[in-house]
């Protein structure tokens, strides 16, 4: 992957000097909207209306608080978390939690290639296993402008993407305004039965991406390391780190309510919901077939652009833990046999891409907790480790998550699920 470093230039102090800086957050945040979220966010509003509005705004906070922290992390050691797991892990280890991040970076490209695949069917007729096909082919394209041009111009494909995905899944709410009422009740914290925790699960995984928190580190590492940056410079990227962080998670966050806003205004009570194309029949019905064509190309955009992040995370990940170095569109190839596999077996396209989530929230403690405590050393990090405010806020969402998926075991395992 290649390395961009930042210019040796003083960096202003105004706005320019800010926007300038902004970027590796959005790469990330596109994580936070794959087809994924489309799946868990449509399914939950069509199921319990606005009941669960208060789990995706809870995941964003804690997301934009990791995601600040992988960036951080980057941005002062030089190196990202797989590096630095890999440097202090025995060889055992390593090998042991590069599999459980490999099967997370699976899940991931599973869900990113299905939703593809899905959008091509509905725009095009395309069959599902030749539309996950041509969605890795894209998705080869998109890496090699990464692989031969600098990592700025990948972000801004990547930015003009998540600009398509933001106006493909709100544009319904023009049409359809949410409930006032609906969305203040949905901020109250409850769950109605196991189904409703089920969903809370693969909502919590699709929001709070695993892969993303390894990839941070690395984007921020690429853009932003200096050997020569002097305290004032680190301390000026830092602060662009943060707003950039929440301007990007802000936006991610607003896509993710949308959805399930628009599923809760349009879709409750509707028959033939729980799957993405029954959704999508069902957004033409009440709001025409234009708003159809828009939510079908932020579907087709989303999958393009997160399939190609969770394939840069996945090279991430390989490289850091295990130092095997291999070229991105190896890769690309590799992970598409799975996701291509499934869709050939004829499995249920949406289920998929649920399941997939719930897997991806029992790999977020595994990667959070190294996170919580390398971001935590004075040794490590300096003056800028994280302050207490911060470290208690990411152990209590370490126990929520932590505690969420035991509760989901619970139920999966004793039948009541």
């Amino acid at each position: 992957m290649e390395n961009t470093k930042v210019s040796n230039r003083p960096a202003s102090r105004g706005k320019g000097g800010l926007v300038f800086l902004l970027g590796p957050a959005f790469v990330a945040a596109i994580a936070y909207v794959d087809p994924g979220n489309v799946a868990a966010n449509l399914t939950s509003g069509a199921t319990f209306g606005y009941m669960l509005v208060w789990v995706l705004v809870a995941a964003n906070l804690m997301a934009m608080l990791i995601q600040y922290q992988s960036a951080k992390l980057g941005v002062v050691t030089g190196k990202s978390l797989p590096e630095l797991l890999g440097e202090r892990f025995s060889t055992t280890a390593r090998r042991l939690f590069w599999a459980q991040a490999e099967l997370v970076a699976m899940a991931t490209d599973l869900a990113e290639v299905v939703g593809g695949a899905i959008a091509l069917n509905l725009l095009f007729g395309v069959p599902l296993p030749l539309g996950g096909l041509i969605v890795g082919i894209a998705s080869m394209a998109l890496l090699t402008v990464q692989n031969r041009h600098s990592q700025r111009r990948f972000e801004s494909i990547i930015i003009f993407l998540l600009v398509i995905i933001t106006v493909g899944f709100l544009a319904g709410l023009v049409l359809s305004p949410p409930d006032p009422a609906g969305m203040l009740a949905g901020m109250v914290p409850r769950f109605h039965g196991p189904d409703s925790v089920l969903l809370a699960a693969g909502m919590l995984g699709a929001t709070v991406m695993p892969h993303a928190i390894y990839l941070h580190s690395q984007l921020a590492k690429d853009r932003h390391t200096d050997a020569r940056t002097t305290p004032e410079r680190l301390a000026h990227i830092i602060r662009a780190t943060r707003w950039d962080v929440v301007i990007a998670l802000l936006l991610a966050g607003a896509v993710n309510i949308g959805m399930l806003l628009l599923a809760a205004s349009t879709l409750d009570g509707v028959a033939g919901t729980e799957t993405i194309e029954g959704a999508h029949a069902a957004i033409v019905t009440s709001l025409g077939p234009v708003i159809g064509v828009v939510f079908a190309v932020g579907l087709l955009a989303s999958g393009l652009a997160s399939t190609s992040v969770g394939a840069y995370a996945g090279a991430t990940i390989m490289n850091g833990l295990l130092k095997v170095r291999i070229p991105l569109l190896t890769r690309r190839v590799v992970s598409l046999i799975p996701a291509v596999g499934l869709l050939w077996l004829g499995v249920n396209p949406t289920w998929a891409l649920i399941i997939s989530q719930i897997v991806l929230s029992f790999g977020i403690p595994f990667a959070l907790i190294p996170l919580l405590r390398l971001t935590s050393s004075k040794a490590l990090m300096g003056i800028h480790r994280d302050r207490l405010p911060l470290r208690l806020a990411s152990l209590i969402s370490v126990v929520l998550i932590v505690a969420l998926n035991g509760v989901l075991l619970w139920l999966t395992f004793s039948g009541r699920a």
